[in-house]
């Protein structure tokens, strides 16, 4: 490679996408190589509308790794970008491209630096796994670059380094992580369960409380957890074991009440324990609350399952489109936007489902009826502005390359920003 000239890059894209647990994750046996202390199970969520697109790029003109997110520049200095980038130059392997002139032996992958840019197409830090999706992007894409001939089971162990939740990102449909015993995390992986095509009509609804960056972050929070919950060793051992099984055999059977019931159940619990840890820990909000409340009715009915990860967004998984259209009707009746709103922008992802309950713009909204259930009471509660969007989505596919140079972030030129 030291003969060639130092004009080349070469480089990769690649989108990933998000993922929502229905088991929860929450507390680590190691911090180092973040491994979990039970099982979790998760679904994906269609790229096409919550996803991370990373470029990376490598050339012997780089003089440093950077690294680009959401187009500002961030150090790669932290622990775990710094884990990612070892296991995957670790397992690079020779590249060569005649048509570029470019020959690449797999020791000197040891000395060439990467450009990485990554953007987020929904908030960061929000408590919607922005960082699951960006490290499982990131490992996706250096593999790609780097020739990495390992599967994703095996990519998973090494995004799990970056962020517990980023394994399971490596996979679409439904994912399980498995916990693992080595002490070493070797067998602490994500396994596909099925795929998205498996339980198709689901829809997913997530009200996006806040953008804001929460203020107690998830790995914090889990550390606190860990050390001052007395519930949380119970939840480990003994309930979520039994949970994994059953909802494995839901999944499997599109048994869509025991799913919910269990996706609850575990949310519940989850925030259960955050709040017995000391000090206590509340990310739910009072808007959370208020969605739960008054959605209580199509949850009781096995209808609709809510889920609340670390943060006080709600995703609503509704058992199929009818279900979705008439959830999507409620909550806008009880969360309207702000009369200055676009209702383009209010809600974003499949925009397919307002169409189907009827609405077209705000005048729509504002000429809902009450639902059947609180007709007789009045007022009506509504809780306008309280909802910052609503996204609408569906179970989605794992990771892709995007072969397509005009979709790359950095400039094939340079290895900047474009």
């Amino acid at each position: 490679m030291a003969e060639q000239s130092k004009k080349w890059i070469l480089m990769v894209t690649a989108q990933t996408p998000t993922n929502i647990a229905v088991i929860k994750y929450w507390g680590k046996r190691d911090e180092n190589l973040i491994l979990a202390i039970n099982d979790s199970i998760s679904v994906t969520l269609d790229p096409a509308h919550l996803c991370t697109t990373t470029t990376v790029a490598v050339s012997p003109s780089f003089q440093q790794d950077r690294m680009w997110l959401n187009k500002k520049e961030i150090s790669l200095d932290g622990a775990r970008y710094q884990n990612c980038l070892r296991e995957i130059r670790a397992r690079a392997n020779d590249y060569e491209d005649e048509k570029k002139g470019i020959k690449i032996s797999k020791n000197d992958w040891q000395n060439l630096h990467v450009h990485i840019d990554s953007y987020n197409n929904f908030p960061t830090a929000a408590g919607l796994a922005s960082s699951a999706a960006g490290f499982a992007c990131l490992v996706f894409s250096l593999a790609k670059l780097m020739n990495v001939q390992e599967d994703n089971g095996r990519l998973s162990a090494i995004a799990r380094q970056g962020s517990g939740s980023a394994c399971r990102s490596l996979f679409g449909g439904f994912v399980k992580w498995v916990m693992g015993k080595e002490e070493d995390g070797s067998d602490s992986i994500a396994v596909p369960l099925v795929d998205e095509k498996h339980w198709d009509e689901l829809v997913i609804i997530i009200a996006v409380v806040s953008s804001r960056q929460k203020e107690t972050s998830s790995t914090s929070g889990m550390r606190e957890t860990v050390v001052t919950s007395a519930l949380i060793e119970h939840r480990a051992k003994e309930v979520v074991p039994k949970r994994i099984i059953q909802m494995e055999e839901a999944i499997k059977n599109r048994d869509f009440p025991t799913f919910a019931q269990l996706t609850c159940s575990d949310s519940n619990q989850f925030h259960a324990v955050c709040m017995d840890t000391s000090p206590p820990i509340f990310y739910m909000n009072d808007t959370s609350h208020r969605q739960v409340v008054l959605t209580s009715g199509w949850i009781l009915s096995c209808v609709v399952a809510y889920t609340f990860d670390a943060g006080p967004n709600a995703v609503l998984i509704a058992r199929n489109r009818k279900a979705a259209t008439l959830m999507l009707q409620r909550l806008l009746f009880h969360f309207p936007p702000n009369s200055d709103t676009d209702l383009d922008s209010y809600v974003i992802g499949d925009k397919s489902i307002l169409k189907d309950a009827g609405i077209q713009d705000l005048n729509d909204v504002e000429a809902l009826p009450p639902p059947p259930e609180i007709k007789d009471k009045v007022p009506a509660q509504k809780c306008k502005g309280e909802i910052s969007y609503f996204i609408c989505t569906r179970p989605g596919r794992g990771p892709v390359l995007l072969p397509d140079e005009s979709q790359a972030l950095l400039c094939l030129e340079t290895g900047l920003p474009k």
